[in-house]
Order: C-alpha cells, then structure tokens, then sequence
C-alpha cells in the first residue's frame, strides 16, 4: 500500500540529503521560526518541515498536486489530524510490544506478530471507517486516490481472511508438521501444515478407541526432550515466522509513510493557524515553468518576522515579469533585507506546494535557491570578512547552475565602493549569462547605478520608501537607485537627536 500523497508517482524520501547551501539559505532566511511554527512543539514535525520546505520541486504539475491535497486539508483539518494520530499510535503501539534481544527466536518472532498484526488490524478497521465517512469532503486527486486505495485493499474479505489466518496461528489445537526422513535418520524439510477443519463430534469423540494418530508423550521432568521438541517446532514454523515477519513490516511501513507524509500538512495547517492569529493573510501561489521569468506578488511578507511580532506587518507589492535582476536600494532601517527574506521564503514555500505569506504571488519555479548575506567579523581572525565573503561566494559558483535563483544581501561591501562594485558586476553579469536569476540588496551606488546603465530593460529596480522627513513606510517602490547615503540620517542615529528601532519592531509598529 502506498499514500502517494506529497510525490503522484513515488513516495517522500525523508532520509535524503540536504541540497547544496541548505544550512546558509536557513539562517539568512530564518527558516528555524518557521520550522517551530510547523512543528507546534513536536519533532518529528519539524524534521518533516524542514526536510520538506528545502527539497523545492520543479514541475508545476507536482506542486499543483500537493497545493490540491493542502486545500483539501484546510477544508477537513479534523479529518487530516485523526488520519495523521490514526498513523502516529500504531507505530506507538507496535513498538511497546517489541523485545529486540528475542526476535531470532522463531516461536517469539510469530507470536509477536500475530499479536501486532492483530492490533495493526483493528487499527486498519479505524482507517477504513474514517475513509467511508470522510472520502466525500475530498476532492483533490491524491486524497481521492488515498482513499480510493484503502477502499480496494481493506475489504470485508481481507479482514475476514486475514482473522482467519491469525486464529490458526495461535496454535490452540497444538503445531501440526511435516517432515522428511534423510541420511543418518535426520529430519529435513520440515513444513507447517494446515491443520484439518473436519473435528469429530463429541458422540464420535466417546466412541473412538484409540488416539487417531500415532502418539509420543514427553515425560514431564523430561528438560531436554522438551528442548529437543521446541526445536523441532521452531524449525517447522520458521518459514511462517518470517513471513509474518515480512507482513507485519510490510503494513508498519505502510503507517510510517502515512504518518511522513501527512506530518507535511499538519505543518502547514499549524503555520496557516499561527500566521491568522497574527492577523496575516496567506494565498496559493501560482507556479510557472522553470526557465520563465515571471515574477509578480500582492501583499509579500516576511512569515519569520510575522510570527515573531506581535503586531501585524506590511506587505510589498513588486511586478518582475520578464526581469533576470531584481536590486533592491535605499536608506537604513528600510525593510530592504525585510523584503528580500520575505521573497525567498515565497519562493522556497511556494515550489514545495505550500502556500505563501503574500496576497497573491506568481513566479517561474527555480532549479536551487542560493543565499549570500553579510556575516559577522571572523571572531577566530582568520581570514577578513571580504576574504570570508569571497570564498563563499566561489563554493556557491562550484554549485550552482542555470535556472537557479540567489540572493545577496549587502555582499561584497567590506572592501571599497569601487572594488566591491566592480566584483559584484561581473559576479551579476555571469550568473544572468547562466541563466540564473539575481536578487540583491545593495547600499553601493556605483554598483547599483552600473546595472541601471547597463540593464537593458532586464533589471527591477527597487527602493525603500522614505518621506522627506526620514521617515520609514517599510515599503518597496518602483524607483531608480540615488547617489546619497543619508548622512543626515546617520548623524541622528548616532548622536542620538532620533530613536532607530530595530527593523523588524518598526515594521510591525509601522503596519
């Protein structure tokens, strides 16, 4: 049996290996906030989201499959939680009943499975009931097809057959088995039989004068008589033993897949409740092919800074349709390294089927995603932050490749203006060559006016919206880039004739 309910062709592999650059893209990001968020405390949650949120899908078609499923799960939440805690007692239950030092023994082996498969039985009746009630609230194709697949196998006559067999295995009439006779009088082949229905009356049981088999009867101080007899009974019930083995780890597989993949949507329905507490609004994007260049979004937000606030935050509206560059300006405390977390992690929700913190939101699926933000002073002094920066820089070209999407935040800025923006051009100007897509967040006015110069019509522009007075909206506006550093700004900051709040308290406040 098969859920099929995060791949329509295979199953979600949690044990695969993080993509290049995961662990960077999940501090600049703040993913951490949105794995708690997801996780509500439990941890097999949050390895699920965080191995799910990073492993992004390529084809539209697959993250049209799983945002049909998630809509499903908004409309039936009650639903989707009793299947998830259905999966989450019975692996629970079949570990308590789990000896590991006995299961060599063959008599222990088919014992503990009859008994788990008996109480994986009564669980797979739940499974089926919760399917005949709640298959009709279901419209996408992978519920459909769950369901459909738990209506085919778990009939009245698998349930019938399978409680036949598991009354027989109990062995109240005793083990009956077969045997060879080979070289020196040794046993071989020993076989379990199945026993014969036709059990004489009990007026025919009175009259008979004999056993109806021949009969050897152990003495009872006899010890290794009896030993020899569980020997031979082992051997006759191995084969059985480890076919029930098989079983029983055949329909355990079945109930962690199950629990797997439906541990991704209680995540995403424990994001979507926490994220509506704090007031945001949530929509399903809308995924184009790779290699395309939309990239439109109503209403974008940072979900990390939302969940961490306590008032609602602003969202940015942005049209880069038909654009390989995005470069973000403007003064300090402006919400810019705001709006490029918020349009990462768009992104990376959106091409995992998801939906995303935004009102609407539009864009081409990339092939990998790729950060490179500013980072702290080397506190071992190994190296200069312009060094530490330029190596990170050259492990991401080792790995990136066309289609991908990367995003630079205040990079290249611990040198010089004019060195800094000369190496951030001809970084820019390779990657779109590759075909990868450019999101950069920039105080250096050289570089950024170069880019204006030089565009082409592929380069968004955008600026953090400041009144004439200094004062933040948290917006992005369609502008080009300006050849001040607000000095007069910097001067207030720092001797004190104007309070600058931390970015993240003054958007909230601002909303």
């Amino acid at each position: 049996m098969k859920a099929f309910l995060m791949h329509p062709d295979c199953d979600f592999d949690i044990d695969h290996a993080p993509p290049p650059g995961a662990e960077a893209l999940t501090q600049d990001l703040g993913l951490p906030i949105v794995f708690m968020a997801m996780a509500g405390g439990d941890a097999f949650l949050r390895e699920v989201a965080a191995k799910a949120l990073l492993a992004s899908l390529v084809e539209p078609s697959t993250i049209r499959y799983r945002q049909a499923i998630l809509r499903d799960c908004f409309d039936n939440p009650k639903t989707v939680r009793s299947l998830y805690e259905l999966s989450v007692e019975a692996i629970q239950r079949e570990k308590k009943g789990f000896w590991g030092g006995l299961t060599k023994h063959p008599g222990y082996m088919l014992h503990r499975c009859v008994e788990v498969l008996e109480m994986f039985s009564g669980m797979l009746r739940q499974l089926r009931g919760i399917t005949e009630q709640s298959r009709g609230d279901f419209e996408s194709d992978g519920f459909q097809r769950f369901f459909a697949m738990l209506t085919t196998e778990l009939t009245d006559e698998y349930f019938a057959e399978i409680g036949e067999h598991l009354r027989r295995l109990h062995f109240r009439r005793g083990v009956l088995e077969s045997a060879t006779l080979g070289r020196g009088l040794k046993g071989g082949e020993y076989r379990l039989r199945k026993p014969n229905d036709d059990r004489p009356g009990w007026f025919e049981w009175l009259l008979q004068r004999g056993p109806p088999v021949f009969t050897y009867r152990l003495h009872e101080r006899d010890e290794a008589g009896a030993r020899m007899l569980s020997e031979l009974r082992d051997r006759g019930i191995n084969l059985v033993a480890n076919a029930m083995a098989r079983s029983t780890d055949h329909i355990l597989s079945f109930f962690i897949l199950m629990r797997t993949e439906l541990a991704f949507y209680i995540g995403c329905l424990n994001l979507k409740e926490a994220l509506e507490a704090k007031g945001q609004t949530v929509c399903f994007p809308l995924p184009t092919p790779l290699g395309g260049r939309e990239l439109s979004v109503d209403g974008l937000y940072d979900a990390a800074l939302a969940l961490s606030m306590e008032r609602k935050i602003i969202g940015n509206t942005a049209n880069a349709d038909g654009k390989d560059i995005i470069v973000v300006t403007g003064a300090n405390q402006g919400g810019k390294s705001t709006f490029l977390r918020s349009l990462g992690l768009a992104q990376l929700m959106m091409q995992c089927g998801m939906f995303v913190p935004a009102s609407r939101y539009s864009a081409a699926v990339s092939s990998a995603f790729f950060s490179h933000f500013k980072r702290e002073e080397d506190a071992s002094m190994t190296s200069g932050k312009f060094d530490e920066e330029l190596e990170r820089m050259n492990e991401i070209a080792n790995r990136i490749h066309p289609q991908a999407m990367i995003l630079f935040n205040e990079s290249f800025a611990a040198t010089n203006e004019r060195e800094g923006s000369e190496i951030a051009r001809q970084i820019v100007r390779a990657l779109v060559e590759r075909g990868v897509r450019v999101c950069f967040v920039t105080h250096m006015y050289d570089f950024a006016h170069g880019l204006e110069e030089e565009g082409g019509g592929k380069v968004l522009f955008l600026r953090a919206e400041r009144s004439e007075a200094g004062a933040r909206t948290f917006r992005m506006i369609a502008a080009a880039p300006l050849d001040t550093s607000y000095g007069e700004d910097l001067y207030r900051k720092i001797f004190g004739t104007e309070d600058v709040e931390d970015e993240g308290v003054t958007q909230a406040s601002a909303a």
